[in-house]
C-alpha cells in the first residue's frame, strides 16, 4: 500500500520545528506540495522548503501568528495565491513555557497555551476548512501530545491546551464530517528528533522502562501517522485520536 498525496496541497504550522519539519517533508514524499509555516524561524523554514522544491514538489515558506486573526487571514491569502486552497491541514505549532506546579504556575501560561492549542485550531479551521467544504473533501490533523492523557505533574497549562484543542477537534469532526471533511489527531509519546541524534540523547531509560515497546519513538512515525491520516486510505476514520507513543496511554473505550 503506497500513500500518494499527489496533486494535494498541505499546510504544516510550526513547520520550522523539530517534528513540524519531518511531517511537511514526509507529505512532499508522499506527492503533496507544501505551505511551511512559521513563527520566526525564517531560515529554518526557507530550508524545509527548498528541500520540498528539490523533490520536484511545490512549497512556500509563510509567516503567522496563528494565534492572530489577521495574521492567519494574510497566511491564507499568501497560500491560496502561491500554492491553492490546501487540501491538508496539520496543526503542529505550539509554543514554549516554563513548567511549573498548578500552584506556581502563572495564569500567563495557561492563557498562553489556550491561544497556541485552541485559539490556532479555531483560527486555522475557520479561514482554511470552509474551503475543504466547498470541494468535497478535506483533511484535518491535529497533532496532541501523550500528556494530554497522562495529565502529570507539572503538564497543566499544556494539557489544558491540548485538551482544549480536542474538545474543539471532536466537535468540529460532526460538524464538516457530512461534507467528506475528517479531523482526527495524533498524540506523540516523547520521540527521538534530530536535536536529539546530535547530541546523541536518543535513549532515556527512565521513560523507556514505562513504554511497552521499551523504546522512544522516531519523528518520522509520527509523520507516516500524518501521512496515512492525510490520505484516501483514511477515507472512512474521523474523530479518532491516535496515540502514537509505543503503548505509553492506551486510551479506554
Amino acid at each position: 500500500m503506497n500513500i500518494d498525496l499527489s496533486g494535494r496541497t498541505a499546510l504544516v504550522t510550526g513547520a520550522s520545528g523539530e517534528l513540524g519539519r519531518v511531517i511537511a517533508r514526509t507529505l512532499a514524499r508522499c506527492g503533496a506540495d507544501v505551505a511551511v509555516h512559521y513563527h520566526a524561524n525564517a531560515g529554518k523554514a526557507a530550508e524545509v522548503a527548498t528541500e520540498i522544491t528539490g523533490m520536484g514538489r511545490r512549497a512556500l515558506a509563510v509567516q503567522a501568528d496563528v494565534s492572530d486573526r489577521e495574521s492567519v487571514r494574510a497566511m491564507g491569502a499568501a497560500i491560496d495565491q502561491a500554492l491553492g486552497a490546501p487540501d491538508i491541514l496539520v496543526l503542529n505549532a505550539v509554543s514554549k513555557y516554563t513548567w511549573t506546579p498548578v500552584l506556581e504556575q502563572p495564569l500567563e501560561d495557561f492563557e498562553d497555551q489556550f491561544r497556541s492549542c485552541v485559539a490556532q485550531t479555531v483560527l486555522l479551521t475557520q479561514q482554511f476548512a470552509p474551503a475543504m467544504v466547498s470541494r468535497g473533501g478535506g483533511r484535518i490533523i491535529g497533532i496532541s501530545s501523550e500528556a494530554a492523557v497522562q495529565c502529570f505533574s507539572f503538564h497543566s497549562a499544556y494539557s489544558a491546551g491540548k485538551r482544549g484543542m480536542d474538545g474543539v477537534l471532536r466537535c468540529l469532526a460532526r460538524e464538516v464530517g457530512p461534507h467528506g471533511v475528517t479531523v482526527n489527531q495524533v498524540a506523540p509519546g516523547w520521540v527521538v528528533t534530530d536535536k536529539d541524534r546530535e547530541a546523541g540523547k536518543e535513549s532515556h531509560p527512565g521513560y523507556e522502562s514505562g513504554v511497552p515497546l521499551r523504546r522512544r519513538g522516531e519523528d518520522t512515525d509520527i509523520a507516516h501517522a500524518v501521512a496515512f491520516l492525510a490520505s484516501e486510505q483514511a477515507r472512512f476514520i474521523t474523530g479518532a485520536f491516535l496515540p502514537v507513543c509505543g503503548g505509553n496511554v492506551m486510551v479506554g473505550i
